[in-house]
């Protein structure tokens, strides 16, 4: 079992990594190296881990483990003249969160440039762009380059190179707070690492399957994928979910920072099977787990695909609240994660196919 420290280093690592949708590599190199103890794995070419746990015998009910391995970000279309760069981004934006933010461009050396997100300074906007957000349109990324040529090939950037927010994960040990980028859903395949290795060596009654799955971001295209070959009983998906404390008040307020992690009811993908929701709920209760409840009118995770699997897959999601999703930094509580990691043990550890066959 991982000490505090080795959890914080595995989540700031995992932050930190480069993976818009489509250019995972980063992300799962690092979580084959976290499992290879834990697990036999291999890779497909969306970029899907899939992995097996070592003390899987076969012939036992199968729980289905899930954790995305992609983050938003954007994607280069073309270069102008002037050196700088149009973008499109890659999952779902804000306009509004983009402009002025630092940013990273993958050059066809390998190489990580760093740029920034331009708009139209204040001193050159008419008094109608001065009231405006601008549209991704009028965002240029600049690298610091002064013509195509030099974009090209001093800066070594081509059509359709991934870029990523430019972020360094940090740890506050005084208030216990992470802020960084990407906790949607780095901080879920931490938390499916450190399931797995808790798990190890242990006399479940189930065996344990599952993904980091690629493309969530951009349509669950990964997990879909999965689900071809994957066949499970019930599962988990660990997620990154939005806070809304700072937007709501208390009394509607479903996904605060340090309340514990978040099993939703409902979104727009999937209605939660009731019966391994009670199921979840009572074990947190069993075991004093903090949890909040939610039911969520926007949004879907992996579960939108893993839920309608063959003969339908009873699926809980385990969110790990974080402050300002889909931006280029967001605050995430530690204890919000360490009580998300006990939960989705708990269950595993105490689930078997009579429960199962009650679902």
């Amino acid at each position: 079992m991982r000490t505090k420290q080795q959890s914080i280093e595995l989540i700031k690592k995992l932050s930190d990594a480069n993976g818009i949708s489509g250019f995972e590599d980063e992300v799962v190199e690092i979580c084959k190296e976290e499992i290879k103890d834990s697990c036999d794995y291999k890779e497909d070419t969306l970029r899907n881990l899939h992995f097996s746990a070592k003390g899987n015998t076969g012939n036992k009910p199968k729980i289905w483990l899930d954790a995305h391995s992609d983050e938003i970000g954007f994607i280069v279309q073309h270069m102008k003249n002037n050196g700088t760069i149009h973008f499109i981004p890659i999952g779902s934006w804000a306009n509004s969160n983009i402009p002025a933010s630092k940013v990273r461009v993958k050059n066809n050396r390998g190489e990580y440039i760093p740029g920034v997100v331009a708009a139209k300074p204040v001193h050159f906007q008419n008094s109608t762009e001065k009231v405006q957000a601008p549209t991704i349109d009028q965002m240029a990324i600049d690298v610091g380059a002064c013509s195509l040529v030099e974009l090209k090939e001093k800066f070594g950037i081509s059509v359709a190179a991934p870029i990523v927010p430019d972020v360094t994960c940090s740890y506050d040990e005084q208030h216990d707070l992470f802020l960084g980028k990407a906790f949607d859903c780095r901080v879920g395949c931490a938390a499916l690492i450190e399931t797995l290795e808790q798990c190890q060596d242990k006399n479940l009654q189930i065996d344990v399957v599952g993904a980091f799955s690629a493309q969530e971001e951009v349509g669950l295209r990964g997990v879909t994928s999965v689900g071809q070959t994957l066949e499970a009983d019930i599962s988990i998906v660990f997620e990154g979910c939005p806070a809304d404390d700072t937007f709501v008040g208390p009394e509607e307020s479903q996904t605060a920072l340090r309340k514990g992690p978040m099993l939703r009811h409902l979104d727009c993908l999937m209605i939660t099977n009731p019966r391994f929701m009670r199921f979840a709920l009572d074990i947190a209760k069993q075991f004093d787990i903090p949890v909040q409840e939610a039911v969520r009118g926007g949004g879907g995770t992996s579960g939108g695909a893993i839920h309608m699997g063959k003969n339908g897959i009873p699926t809980i999601v385990i969110g790990i609240p974080a402050r300002y999703a889909h931006s280029h930094h967001g605050f995430m509580a530690y204890e919000d994660y360490e009580n998300a990691v006990k939960l989705a043990v708990k269950i595993i550890e105490n689930i078997d196919g009579d429960v199962i066959a009650g679902f």
